[in-house]
């Protein structure tokens, strides 16, 4: 019997945070929850960073998430934009380790790539998929992308958790049958 899980999928910014949270049942993803943290009317960036560790702390009390999936920072020109966002990165992720929940981090592009199957789609493109794949009715749509972003962490994670690829390397055919003697008819 699969044990149900939740995972939690952060786009972290500190500006705007979004977040999404998966409920997967067997090996169906649902909706539990997605959302944003608005950042911009706080002045202090350190204020910022608080609201952000508080808020996260709270969705895992609230969801009880087995894993947490973090949308990585991307190179970027602007110095300073990169040190802000790893930050929040940071923050959020310290919030999971305060409650020794795993973390798994993806690249943007890693994670367009697996709602979308296009590493340059755009965010409205990622959205469109997640509201047909999971079913979200128009309604629960929010017009900050942020939160599909977080959403889209979480489905990412679940999509690589689900189809692990083999770390083995084999030679050859007698390699493989060496080292998997269990799969080979005699």
């Amino acid at each position: 019997m699969i044990k149900d899980r939740i995972i939690l999928g952060i786009d972290p910014g500190t500006i705007v945070m979004g977040y999404g949270v998966l409920k997967i049942t067997g090996n169906k993803p649902t909706l539990l929850a997605m959302g944003i943290l608005q950042l911009n009317k706080y002045d202090d960036h350190y204020l910022r960073l608080r609201k952000i560790f508080t808020r996260i702390l709270g969705l895992i009390d609230e969801y009880l998430p087995d894993e947490l999936a973090i949308e990585a920072p991307f190179f970027g020109k602007n110095v300073q934009s990169m040190l802000k966002l790893g930050r929040a990165q940071g923050v959020a992720m310290a919030a999971a380790l305060e409650r020794d929940i795993p973390i798994f981090e993806y690249a943007p592009l890693k994670i367009k790539m697996s709602i979308t199957g296009n590493g340059n789609a755009s965010k409205e493109q990622v959205a469109g998929m997640l509201q047909r794949y999971l079913h979200i009715p128009q309604e629960f749509m929010l017009p900050q992308l942020d939160a599909t972003d977080g959403l889209a962490a979480a489905l990412c994670h679940y999509f690589q958790s689900n189809n692990p690829v083999s770390d083995k390397k084999y030679t050859g055919w007698k390699d493989y049958m060496a080292k998997n003697p269990d799969k080979v008819k005699k």
